[in-house]
């Protein structure tokens, strides 16, 4: 396993134009710098994978030294979910900061979105935060892949999602990218699970259709490694020889379980007879209403026409002489 913290070089120098996504004030905290963060070259690829589209970072006023806010913002929401897990410090724990969020004892890692927001020197309240994420523009809030991998033993912060061959060559390089055709829409996520007799890898591919996992378990046999097919769920646990027993055990808890949802007719007031009944009484009666209103309507403006001799043709009668 690649062991990452999420540090950036950061030079110590202003940029000559301004961030588009930086604040210029957290709380009560003013921007006094911004800095220009670069990945270095050997991890790019794992970026590009996951679709980075831009990173910016700053530093803020603060006592007793300033702290460096740092915005990434990657692909789709599954891209921060595989940034977060690969970035988040080993010695990091849960936060409640966001869904998505790792603290540890100066900095604080959360996702929102497809973006990634890494505080370093300070952890931000409540609402400087809900400011800064409302500011962000085109958040993706596509809903996150399901979660396969089995909790007892996980040790913690070593799960991982692989997207591509780039990420599955830093975490997995056991397996061979013929094998995880991610061509095919494949992607990944595994974990380190904890054993007396070695500490072992499981991973978890997931498929579009359970017959292209099925034509890629041959793939996965010829790498010989224990693995075991639940749907479209390919999982392998390796080194091979670390606890057969352990990886009998975690192969067994991966299972992929259809729902079928059938659309189900809701009732709604028109369904019922008894409202179309009265709704058609209700209806004559505003008939009735509207008819009686203008009768009494034309027969007032007669009346008063013939009352005083205001109109001599008030009470002509129109004969047709028809005989």
């Amino acid at each position: 396993m690649v062991n990452m913290r999420f540090f950036f070089a950061l030079a110590l120098f202003p940029a000559l134009a301004g961030a588009a996504v930086l604040p210029a004030a957290i709380g009560l905290h003013k921007q006094i710098s911004v800095l220009q963060p670069a990945h270095p070259a050997a991890v790019q690829p794992i970026w590009n994978e996951l679709g980075l589209k831009d990173t910016e970072a700053a530093q803020y006023a603060n006592q007793p030294g300033p702290f460096t806010f740092t915005v990434t913002q990657l692909g789709d929401s599954t891209a921060a979910l595989a940034a977060f897990y690969w970035q988040r410090p080993a010695s990091s724990k849960p936060s409640t900061a966001a869904p998505l969020a790792a603290e540890a004892l100066d900095s604080l890692l959360l996702v929102h979105g497809n973006y990634l927001l890494f505080f370093q020197g300070y952890k931000p309240s409540k609402p400087e935060l809900e400011a800064i994420e409302g500011a962000l523009p085109n958040v993706d809030h596509t809903p996150l892949p399901n979660v396969y991998l089995p909790e007892s033993g996980l040790m913690p912060n070593t799960e991982r999602y692989i997207t591509g061959p780039a990420s599955l060559a830093a975490f997995l390089p056991g397996i061979p990218a013929s094998a995880a055709g991610f061509q095919l829409g494949a992607e990944a996520q595994s974990a380190v699970f904890h054993s007396p007799k070695g500490d072992l890898i499981l991973a978890v591919f997931n498929y579009p259709t359970p017959q292209i996992a099925m034509k890629q378990l041959g793939e996965f046999q010829k790498a010989g490694l224990p693995l075991k097919r639940s749907g479209p769920l390919v999982s392998v646990t390796l080194p091979a020889a670390a606890d057969p027993e352990l990886a009998a055990a975690l192969l067994a808890k991966v299972q992929y379980h259809a729902q079928v949802t059938v659309p189900e007719h809701i009732p709604t007031l028109r369904d019922n007879i008894g409202n179309l009944v009265i709704n058609a009484f209700i209806l004559i009666g505003i008939l009735l209403a509207i008819t009686l209103g203008a009768g009494l309507f034309v027969g007032g403006i007669r009346a008063y026409q013939r009352r005083g001799g205001r109109d001599p043709d008030a009470n002509t009668i129109v004969s047709l002489h028809l005989q």
